[in-house]
């Protein structure tokens, strides 16, 4: 009865934890994306002066410095843990968030954007590794889907609440709350997770660990690069999202800053739930007896092509058949979230390497989040519409969908080079 009660506990503990993951997720896309609300603001752009070329590199900056350090804080994760390189980020990336609010030149946003953006390079790296090593195959759908939650629901509450603060303060204010209010999170964080932060003779176990996925096993194999390309693709769409439909929506569909906001958190109040859902629906799927990796394609194949109706949106003639397919379109994306991502960085990847591997995935996320900003705002410059910067997110999801069908192969995954006996015993 003790082992039993000791099991429960455990499980509460495991699913609490997961939750403050997905809260700490949040957060952090609260605090990436709430410059887009600023971003539509006539007197942000006035004040720094901004054409939207530096729009697009405003946006861009933080993509950068988070590609650049998703290997490095891959590593971290697989030798160090989660609880303390977590911790240490999530402070970091939340001063430098309320900092935003003090900064009175464009180069000084630019360099804050950087460090938010090396900060928050931890968090997937780092929430994958936990859920590997606490769920099991049958569970990962939905573990990975309310991960995803966070990541969905964090922008779709930063529009509107960035947009609130502006609206009745101003941009300012909106950075520092946002800002320093995330440092509440850091309380239950220290108090629940497990201190997994490794010992001498851990450590030295954790590296010959890693040694046996090496990173040119890594960088060789397909499902690694189906993985590079689907969250490109996945991530170009929802990055446009983030950082320029609060912008389409007020210069191009005539509605207020505030109700862009709104607009922005149906679309990714959409596709937190639907990706919830879909995890949870393959998973019990899975359960059944069906093939995991079939399932989980076919789930992500239709998500992609489901995205696609987003052109419907651009094309359309009236304001709520616009904003229908913009939702719709968005939302349908969710059935591509959780499942991709159990392929591409659990179902398919040795254990023992699953913070790189997420890395040097989440480096294809970043570059897509860069390409997204930087690229769009150039598109928009150049054809004075928001139609060109839509049609491009159409090519990218056929590229996803393709990507999966033909690349997410269990014999194509990286390899495990077998540790020497005196190894496996140390």
């Amino acid at each position: 009865m003790e082992t039993s009660r000791s099991e429960r506990q455990a499980g509460v503990s495991r699913w609490a934890v997961l939750a403050l993951l997905a809260l700490g997720v949040l957060i952090s896309f609260v605090d990436r994306t709430s410059i887009s609300s600023t971003l539509a603001d006539a007197n942000f752009i006035r004040h720094f002066a901004l054409t939207n070329v530096d729009r697009g590199w405003i946006n861009a900056a933080f993509f950068w410095s988070y590609g650049a350090f998703q290997i490095p804080m891959g590593w971290v994760a697989d030798r160090y843990g989660v609880k303390w390189p977590y911790a240490i980020s999530f402070a970091l990336w939340c001063v430098a968030t309320a900092m935003m609010g003090a900064v009175t030149a464009l180069a000084s946003l630019v360099v804050m954007r950087l460090v938010i953006g090396m900060a928050e390079a931890i968090v997937i790296p780092a929430s994958y590794r936990w859920i590997r090593n606490n769920f099991d195959e049958s569970q990962n759908g939905l573990a990975v889907g309310l991960l995803a939650m966070g990541n969905k629901f964090g922008p779709a509450l930063g529009a509107p609440v960035g947009a609130w603060f502006i609206v009745h303060y101003s941009w300012q204010v909106m950075f520092v709350a946002t800002g320093l209010v995330g440092l509440i999170w850091l309380a239950p964080w220290l108090l629940l997770a497990r201190n997994d932060l490794p010992d001498k003779a851990q450590l030295a176990a954790a590296n010959r660990r890693a040694r046996m996925v090496s990173l040119g096993s890594i960088v060789s194999s397909p499902v690694v690069w189906g993985g590079l390309i689907t969250n490109f693709c996945y991530g170009y769409f929802t990055f446009y999202c983030m950082t320029w439909m609060p912008a389409y929506l007020v210069e191009q569909r005539h509605l207020s800053l505030s109700k862009s906001g709104l607009f922005t958190f149906f679309s990714f109040a959409g596709i937190a739930i639907v990706a919830a859902l879909a995890g949870w629906a393959a998973d019990r799927i899975i359960a059944r007896g069906h093939n995991a990796i079939l399932v989980r394609k076919v789930f992500t194949i239709t998500g992609f092509v489901g995205g696609c109706t987003v052109l419907l949106g651009a094309y359309a003639q009236t304001l709520d058949m616009a904003l229908f397919w913009n939702v719709l379109s968005l939302s349908l994306l969710g059935l591509v979230t959780a499942n991709n991502l159990v392929l591409s960085r659990l179902s398919l990847i040795p254990k023992q390497a699953i913070g790189l591997v997420t890395g040097v995935q989440q480096v294809a996320t970043s570059l897509a989040g860069g390409v997204t900003a930087s690229l769009s705002g150039w598109l928009l410059h150049v054809s004075g519409s928001y139609d060109l910067p839509m049609m491009v997110i159409l090519v990218f999801l056929a590229i996803g969908a393709l990507a999966t069908a033909i690349l997410y192969r269990p014999e194509w995954a990286p390899k495990v080079t077998e540790m020497q006996p005196a190894l496996r015993e140390a």
